[in-house]
């Protein structure tokens, strides 16, 4: 990853630099001009991770990470953190991003997180209707502790394809998420969020491979999304506040839920959560509460 550019990738770079030039309001970032490389088998996490600290402290009002049409990046685990000096910084993915198939690309990494984003505000995670993000979790699946417990080696935590963390005024849109190790998109201590026009498909059989799964956060949109997995295509976790869900067309999987909450016997608050014009087909349930018996009262 430390060798030259090509000089197409430096002409790339190039470009790019006398376009924000150009125009001061916005800046464009080609992972490729930072030494990504198509196919499914080469690691590109260096390249994107210079690309985004590159966009993430432009000088210009706005950046944009792109990964370009008719481009397959496999990227091992990675976050890309803020806050960053731009206002608002956009994850253009026009092309496939793919994680690495073996679950022994996670040695030593935290086994939770494959591509995640934290500490952003005005973050946009966009594509064009190709845009894909492929987990390829078989590999996950084949030793999950769910499906195989007597297996030597099982699992019990495997990754979020996308995980935003305590990041606030996001876009998800307009992306295709496919065989996520575990959930497909995970919200956790996130304001004002909205995803839309998404499409997350996994196998009805894959384990605990939720659509979307929202945890501690508040003010969030989901809506226009077709989601086919093998658990809920949406579901919430624990100080969940203020959420609408509509429009949304569901199954196979278990459905909406609401919950588990209250699953260490602790007191835990949900509010405001709004279930609307959904369509499920095939789905084990339609919208449920699920919950742990605790002491005291529960709200």
């Amino acid at each position: 990853m430390g060798a030259f550019p090509t000089p197409l990738a430096a002409f790339g770079l190039v470009y790019a630099i006398m376009f924000v030039k150009g125009f001061p309001e916005e800046a464009i970032f080609n992972v490729m001009s930072y030494g990504a490389v198509g196919g499914s088998n080469t690691d590109s996490s260096q390249a994107i991770s210079e690309a985004w600290k590159a966009a993430c402290n432009s000088k210009t009002k706005s950046s944009t990470v792109l990964i370009p049409k008719r481009q397959t990046v496999m990227v091992k685990p990675i976050l890309l953190s803020g806050p960053c000096r731009v206002k608002s910084i956009t994850f253009m993915i026009n092309g496939v991003i793919m994680a690495p198939t073996s679950p022994k690309e996670w040695a030593g990494t935290d086994k939770s997180l494959w591509l995640a984003f934290e500490g952003i505000s005005r973050l946009s995670i966009t594509g064009s209707s190709i845009g894909k993000i492929d987990g390829r979790g078989t590999g996950w699946w084949n030793q999950s502790c769910r499906d195989h417990p007597s297996l030597e080696g099982r699992t019990l935590i495997a990754p979020t394809a996308t995980k935003i963390i305590s990041c606030n005024d996001t876009n998800l849109s307009n992306l295709h998420f496919i065989n996520s190790s575990q959930a497909h998109v995970l919200l956790m201590e996130c304001r004002r969020t909205e995803i839309k026009n998404l499409v997350i498909t996994a196998p009805e059989s894959s384990p605990n491979t939720d659509g979307i799964h929202i945890h501690s956060s508040h003010n969030i949109i989901i809506k226009n999304t077709t989601i086919g997995t093998g658990d809920d295509c949406v579901s919430t976790g624990d100080y969940t506040s203020r959420v609408n869900i509509s429009h949304i067309k569901c199954g196979p999987g278990h459905g909406i839920s609401i919950g588990s909450l209250g699953k260490s016997g602790n007191f835990v608050q949900v509010e405001d959560i709004s279930v609307s014009n959904i369509y499920f087909k095939g789905t084990t349930n339609r919208a449920r509460i699920k919950t742990w018996q605790v002491n005291g009262n529960s709200k």
